[in-house]
């Protein structure tokens, strides 16, 4: 069996992986394909320093990210409820429904952060009353904000 061949990637490959990326391919595959196209490059040791610098940077960048949407969960959180406002009929039930758009208005206009509205789950809201919404601000914070949806 024939020996692999460690590559670093120079574009996107799919099922391979992604710019930057130490790989291991088969020779063929290396030499027939990937270095011929321009995907990939042989790896020496100032590759091997440039990757793992690479590396770095996207690890302090990944968690700045993270320690920001910290901040703004923080932030969502301590801000007390949202309210918004619908038109009730009998029952205290609403017409029509809130939208995910409807709550991140809401926080903008309270706490003046831009909220993805496709990052919200909400429950089923048919009612006037208090609900809770989750909010996805990074795979690894989530934060849950309480909604007040209260008659116009």
């Amino acid at each position: 069996m024939a020996k692999r061949i460690q590559l670093v990637l120079t574009q996107n490959v799919s099922k391979l992986g992604r710019v930057g990326d130490l790989v291991e391919v088969a020779p063929g595959y290396a030499r027939n394909y990937l270095v011929p196209q321009g995907m990939a490059t042989t790896v020496n040791p100032g590759i091997l320093k440039q990757v793992a610098r690479r590396r770095e940077l996207e690890e302090q960048r990944l968690a700045e990210l993270k320690q920001q949407a910290v901040q703004i969960s923080a932030e969502i959180e301590t801000a007390g409820g949202f309210d918004i406002e619908k038109q009730a009929g009998e029952n205290d039930s609403i017409f029509g429904t809130v939208t995910n758009q409807d709550v991140a208005d809401a926080i903008k206009a309270k706490t003046n952060q831009d909220i993805d509205r496709r990052t919200i789950t909400l429950p089923e809201i048919g009612k006037l009353g208090e609900y809770t919404a989750q909010i996805k601000l990074h795979p690894e914070v989530t934060a849950k904000v309480v909604i007040r949806v209260v008659a116009a």
